[in-house]
């Protein structure tokens, strides 16, 4: 038999009501009876409900957590740290896998099924009319790795895909590359569309020639696949990959056909994955601070949880270049 509240306010000489507001956050009780209670549930090992307890206080402790891309393994690391943080505040994710799927009226009327606290938006790639749409909501919302404005209408945390675009152009230049290629995820990203831009800009007004290509999804499969259609003309000297999982692919592509990195073909990414370390791969690539960025926004939507009145905010985090070995030497 499951042990009750009852039975832990007989065991502590307490009422129900008083068990209830010690494990009711904010409730009144004194110190002496707080100390009885958990003497006595520890004793039966007792825990309270958390289902019971949303009813009281009209909290579900719930975290709607929504993604676009399970084909990218980034996303195990940023689940895994998105996962602990919210548990060690307390706090409950609530996943939800939005993979091929642009419109966002179906997980509003679904994390409002669910009664969530609030709502994190983990994706570089979706407009920031989605996150929006759960303010409108009235949904405390935080749109991680979003696109970076000066004005935003949700709360927003990430990189300046535009500033690191032109980071990947000012390397490649600086090593000598001429004739480059930007390989990017799908064309109608956000992050695709910035990555792009800022590369594009960085490489106006050089003697650089530019090429483009985009890959079908953010995944080693899609970057594979369009290096090996690029592969039928001549190829690029180095190309810029707007995502490390790309660039993995990309080097796959290269080394099947026979082709050395850097020797013929360089290559940069973006967002150093744990995998892009790995010596068999060792990818150049533009660092993007995803550890902060998921604590930040845990941070933040806990506080719009306690206080949805917290004026809303771009927080923009720096990049900077790791150096490995799929990039020639600086001369």
């Amino acid at each position: 038999m499951a042990v009750t509240l009852k039975d832990v306010a007989e065991l502590a000489g307490v009422s129900r009501s008083a068990v209830s507001r010690t494990y009711t956050e904010g409730a009144s009780v004194s110190a002496k009876t707080r100390e009885k209670v958990r003497r006595a549930a520890d004793d039966l090992g007792y825990s309270p409900n958390a289902l019971a307890s949303s009813l009281t206080t009209g909290r579900t402790k719930m975290i709607g957590l929504i993604s676009n891309n399970f084909h990218n393994p980034i996303f195990l690391q940023v689940f895994d740290l998105f996962t602990k943080n919210l548990q060690d505040r307390g706090l409950r994710p609530l996943l939800v896998n939005l993979t091929d799927e642009t419109d966002p009226q179906a997980s509003v009327q679904m994390l409002r099924q669910y009664s969530v606290d609030g709502v994190i938006v983990a994706s570089s790639t979706l407009p920031e009319s989605f996150a929006e749409a759960f303010a409108d909501a009235n949904m405390p919302v935080v749109h991680s790795f979003g696109r970076h404005t000066d004005s935003p209408r949700v709360n927003t945390l990430g990189i300046d895909n535009i500033e690191a675009g032109r980071l990947a152009a000012e390397t490649l230049l600086a090593r000598g590359y001429r004739n480059v290629g930007f390989l990017g995820g799908p064309e109608s990203a956000t992050s695709t569309q910035d990555r792009l831009s800022g590369f594009a800009a960085a490489l106006r007004n050089t003697a650089a020639t530019l090429s483009t290509s985009f890959a079908s999804q953010y995944s080693f499969e899609a970057g594979r696949a369009e290096m090996l259609r690029l592969m039928d003309e001549p190829l690029a000297e180095a190309y810029f990959c707007g995502d490390d999982v790309l660039s993995i692919g990309v080097l796959s592509a290269l080394q099947s056909k026979g082709l050395s990195v850097p020797q013929d073909v360089g290559i940069i990414g973006l967002n150093d994955m744990e995998m892009a370390a790995w010596d068999n791969i060792n990818l150049t690539t533009i660092h993007n601070p995803i550890g902060r960025i998921i604590e930040s926004s845990v941070g933040l939507v806990a506080d719009l949880v306690q206080d949805g009145d917290l004026p809303t905010k771009a927080r923009r985090f720096d990049c900077h270049v790791v150096d490995r070995g799929t990039l020639r030497p600086l001369p």
